[in-house]
This record gives C-alpha cells, sequence and structure tokens, in this order.
C-alpha cells in the first residue's frame, strides 16, 4: 500500500488514490524466497500496481507449510514445487496451477560436506542426509537414490528447513544436503555439489516451481490473475534479454539479493540454475497445455510408491489450466 500512496503522490492525485488504496482487497501471496527475477517486481510493488490487490507476500520454508495454508483457506495465490504440488492433488486440495514459476536445474542441489568421505552416490550410504520432506528437492533425492539403487534403509534423511539444514551443516550434524538458495551457496563453501535437480531430471525425476491458485478466488479475479501472470513475466523477459547485465553489482541483482537474503555475487549464478520459460511458451502442450498434469501423475505414482502417499489419481488435468496464460498474452 505505501508503493501505490508513493506513486499516487507522485501524480497528484493523493485524495483518489487514498480512496483506492483504501478500498483495495488484501491477497497474502506465498512464495519461498527464492533469489528469481520476480522479486525485482515484488520489491518494486508492481504486483500491486498490476492486479488492482494491497499484496502482502509471506514466505514458507516448506511445500507442506504451503499447502496446509491454502487448505485453510489462509492464503489464496502461492508458489509450490511439482512434488507437494502433486500430493496436494491428490489430497484434493482446492488449487490449480495456472503459471510456472521456474523449472528446476541445479539450483537445487545434493551438497556433500567436505572430509564426510562423499564422491559417488553409492558413498552415501550409511550417511545422514538433510532435506525438507515433501519438497522437490525431497522428490530429486529420492530419485537420486533410486538411480543409485540404495533404499531408505540405506540412509539416514533427516527432516530439516532450509535455516536448519545451514545451522546443522555448521555443526557437522549432517553429510550431506539436498536443498535450494541461498542455503545452497552458504554450505557449498565447506561442500561440494554431487548432484543436481538437472541430472535428476534427465534420469526420469523433473521438478518445477509453479503458482498456483484457489479455483474459487480465481474466477472472481480474472482480471487480478491476468496482472498477476503479466508482471511475473515482464520481470523474467528482464532478465532473460540480458543475462550479461545482471551482474552483483547491477540494480536489479542488488534488489534480488536485499530481498531474499542472497550474496550478491551469488545471485547471477544462481539465477543461471533455473530456466525461466515466456508465458507464450508455458501455454505450450510440453507445459500447462498437458505436460505438467502428466508431470503430476507421474511424479504422484513415484510417490506412492515409495510410501509417500496412499494413492495416486488417474487424472491430474483438472488440476491446471491454461486460461490465464492465455487471457495475459
Amino acid at each position: 500500500m505505501f508503493e501505490q500512496l508513493r506513486n499516487c503522490v507522485a501524480g497528484g492525485v493523493m485524495a483518489l488514490c487514498l480512496a483506492g488504496a483504501a478500498g483495495a482487497e488484501t491477497v497474502v501471496i506465498g512464495h519461498f524466497g527464492n533469489p528469481t527475477p520476480m522479486q525485482v517486481a515484488a520489491a518494486e510493488g508492481k504486483f500491486s500496481q498490476a492486479t488492482g490487490w494491497d499484496v502482502e507476500w509471506r514466505k514458507f520454508a516448506s511445500g507442506a507449510d504451503v499447502i496446509a495454508a491454502m487448505a485453510s483457506g489462509d492464503i489464496k495465490i502461492a508458489e509450490l514445487g511439482s512434488s507437494p504440488m502433486a500430493i496436494a492433488a491428490t489430497q484434493g486440495v482446492d488449487l490449480q496451477v495456472f503459471m510456472l514459476a521456474q523449472v528446476i536445474g541445479n539450483a537445487e542441489s545434493l551438497i556433500v560436506r567436505n572430509g564426510a568421505g562423499i564422491e559417488t552416490l553409492a558413498d552415501l550410504k550409511g550417511k545422514r542426509i538433510a532435506v525438507p520432506v515433501g519438497s522437490t528437492a525431497h522428490f530429486s533425492l529420492m530419485g537420486a537414490l533410486e538411480h543409485a539403487q540404495l533404499g531408505s534403509n540405506d540412509v539416514t534423511i533427516m527432516s530439516m528447513p532450509p535455516d536448519q539444514i545451514a545451522a546443522a551443516w555448521q555443526q557437522e550434524a549432517i553429510d550431506a544436503a539436498f536443498i535450494w538458495q541461498p542455503v545452497q551457496e552458504q554450505i557449498l563453501q565447506t561442500g561440494k555439489r554431487l548432484v543436481g535437480a538437472d541430472e535428476t531430471a534427465a534420469w526420469g525425476y523433473p521438478t518445477f516451481d509453479a503458482w498456483v491458485v484457489n479455483k474459487d478466488f480465481a474466477a472472481a479475479n480474472t482480471d487480478g490473475i491476468t496482472g498477476f501472470i503479466q508482471t511475473v513475466d515482464a520481470a523474467n523477459k528482464a532478465y532473460l534479454e540480458n543475462k550479461a547485465a545482471w551482474t552483483a553489482d547491477s540494480e536489479p541483482v542488488k534488489v534480488i539479493a536485499s530481498y531474499t537474503g542472497a550474496d550478491p555475487t551469488q545471485v547471477p549464478a544462481i539465477l543461471e540454475g533455473y530456466s525461466f520459460l515466456p508465458i507464450a511458451e508455458q501455454a505450450k502442450p510440453e507445459w500447462l497445455g498437458g505436460g505438467i498434469a502428466d508431470a503430476l501423475k507421474s511424479t504422484a505414482q513415484f510417490l506412492k510408491a515409495a510410501g509417500r502417499i496412499d494413492s495416486a489419481s488417474d487424472d491430474y488435468t483438472p488440476f491446471v489450466t491454461s486460461q490465464y496464460l492465455t487471457s495475459a498474452q
């Protein structure tokens, strides 16, 4: 709202804007705090401008927390990983994927601690591995273990949110962690990358982060959802069209670092670890045009086989819509 008022004062229509800001609907949007281009738009108040909402951002440590907040109605829009999304859809939580946030590459990776004696996936046997259970990183870890023909009894999986992983790493209480940024860069200072989510995707375990919304809220706020999509897309486009300019001392990288707590010298490499797709590409059959529903189904089937969920649905298309992407183009 403060961003709205500042822009209004500059335009000389203070009274009208005070009325508009006071009447704006407050919409809480969940996110993971990843260092991504959309954080620049968030910091500049562009989402409130584009949607007409008084946007409040709430950071979540894991997809499980997002699911609980969506199920309770506490939030209406959130960033959610593909693995917890498959779990939520299987449980019948009222939400839909309406846009990709990013396709995950080595921005989520399995990092092993120096001195832990881990050089290959086979060396993980008997080791302590931390991961936010139920997350995309957990799904990638399970895929890596299966690829290495290691069972759940061969390792000790410790469920921790990112901040606890960083602390446990410093105490040498864990040997490895499958985690995202910026914690990944912190622990890499005394560790090394063994496997990235880009590699586990090639082995048949793809992961991505998506934006999800409560169906009824979306139906009643079509213009707001469209404005949200356009704002994310514009932020991504600014990065994609001039990646070389996003250096550690550039203004957008400084904003991302300030907004997320990431080290600005590491942000350019972190951004390279994701794939940000233009909305025209997202609407294609391989993504919101059908591919995401297929990916959710295969993810749910894998999680069921691994004992993480009791059942998997035959069809996940009701949990994906390209309607708002089409409107935003």
